[in-house]
């Protein structure tokens, strides 16, 4: 791929420098105040504050915007314009009233989620043509019958941003061929083999439905095949539909980094973790609510450098340490962050560099046999209503007094009208009251899977 010289991207940037650049000019949409020109977006720092400024600085100069990318920046035209081609719609695109369309929060939501609209109906068909699939290999097994066992009924695992990173990566320099409905076809033509399945069998014994026998009940027994659907991840795609070169999917994966920042809000749960630990903190309970909650915390010396996925508890376990937290809590199971972590890649609820997909938190529940309920921020009396009854409820935050990006917490009772939580990367924070509205303005106005919040127990 051309366009590279004079950037290395197989070096990340570094987190903070990438979080000031989302933060930065997420702001400014959310306040309808422009970033002024390519220069200062570069100014920002990282990918995005560079593609930004440069968008924007298109939309004020048309024409000159090649050289003024190709100069000032010194990024290659592809990276400069598949944000605005795809995400924005187009490089001078206007949002409601005549406003830069940087400036227009809602139509950049529109965009985004007409993307994940998308993404989601390939994802759909890749599950009923894994489904054939699953009919076609059972016809050749000579079993009674079989049943599938499908983790992504309720909310199909994918990650947009690395969707919308890959695809604008494989374009190469042909930014002009940019489209919705153009990636949307390629991702169609690799949805046979989105999902693999695993195979188990075993003998049940079944009530005979013979209607000779009358009142008397016969049993028979059945060889039945336990199908399980397994989501293979965006690096299917990476490798087998969009042929990416690995200096592509370097460039992908920032790029797909800095959009979670930007986009995800609250999508992309990253710990400030470089590595060090805190002492064991051993066998902690708090007890001050309705409820006793088992405490974990992600940056534990027991767990922190273990694996999830293929990152680390520690940075980027919040989901899982969470549930740990409320699956610990509530039922007779004792289930620590590697567990947890364990079964949260094996059940699609893993999302590279990104933390966890917000459905792992339902799943991982009902997977324990817990029942949950989606909340939103409208919703405040049904939070206090439970944590009162000793359920708990785990929220999804964005930047403010937890995180700088996104951050699992567990709301664990309720003091004097305040909220308690549980904290997976601070125990301090997880002694002190914390005013409702402070949880309600900070969390994710963009949660997937019925959040926010969710009530389980």
């Amino acid at each position: 791929m051309g366009g590279y010289s004079n950037l290395n991207y197989q070096e990340k940037n570094s987190l903070s420098q990438a979080a000031s650049t989302a933060q930065t000019i997420h702001g400014a949409i959310k306040t309808g105040k422009a970033i002024s020109a390519a220069a200062k977006g570069a100014a920002v720092g990282g990918p995005y504050g560079a593609a930004a400024g440069a968008a924007l600085y298109a939309a004020q100069h048309g024409k000159k915007f090649l050289a003024a990318a190709a100069v000032l920046l010194m990024l290659p035209v592809l990276f400069v314009l598949m944000l605005p081609s795809l995400i924005f719609g187009g490089l001078t695109s206007s949002g409601s009233a005549g406003q830069p369309i940087l400036n227009d929060n809602a139509a950049i939501v529109q965009n985004t989620n007409d993307i994940a609209f998308a993404v989601n109906q390939v994802l759909g068909e890749g599950i009923a043509d894994a489904e054939a699939r699953i009919a076609q290999d059972f016809a050749s097994t000579g079993g009674d019958n079989y049943e599938i066992v499908n983790p992504y009924a309720s909310d199909m695992t994918n990650n947009t941003n690395s969707f919308i990173a890959q695809y604008c990566a494989a374009k190469g320099e042909s930014w002009d061929t940019i489209s919705l409905t153009d990636m949307q076809t390629i991702l169609r033509q690799g949805k046979s083999n989105l999902y693999s399945y695993t195979r188990t069998s075993e003998t049940r014994t079944v009530e005979d439905d013979d209607p000779d026998t009358e009142d008397v009940v016969e049993t028979k027994e059945e060889t039945w095949y336990i199908y399980t659907l397994s989501y293979n991840g965006e690096s299917y795609f990476a490798d087998t539909v969009f042929h990416l070169t690995d200096d592509q999917k370097a460039l992908a994966g920032d790029y797909a980094q800095n959009l979670s920042l930007f986009l995800g809000d609250g999508m992309f749960q990253h710990t400030e973790y470089g590595g060090t630990t805190i002492a064991s903190l051993g066998n902690v309970r708090f007890t001050d609510g309705a409820t006793e909650v088992v405490y974990f915390n992600q940056l534990d010396e027991r767990w922190a450098n273990k694996p999830y996925g293929t990152d680390n508890i520690g940075g980027y376990g919040c989901g899982p340490t969470s549930m740990s937290i409320v699956v610990s809590s509530l039922t007779d199971d004792i289930v620590d962050p590697v567990e947890m972590a364990k079964w949260a890649y094996e059940n699609g609820g893993w999302c590279s560099k990104s933390g966890s997909y917000h459905s792992l938190i339902p799943n991982a529940a009902k997977a324990w046999g817990l029942n949950v309920e989606g909340c939103t921020v409208s919703e405040p009396q049904r939070i206090l209503d439970a944590l009162s009854n000793g359920k708990l409820v785990v929220a999804i935050m964005t930047k403010g007094h937890f995180t700088s990006g996104g951050h699992f917490i567990v709301l664990r009772g309720v003091q004097d009208g305040q909220i308690m939580v549980a904290d997976p990367a601070s125990y301090r924070r997880s002694e002190k009251l914390w005013d409702l509205s402070i949880i309600l303005n900070e969390a994710s106005k963009r949660a997937g899977a019925g959040g926010p919040f969710w009530i389980i127990g």
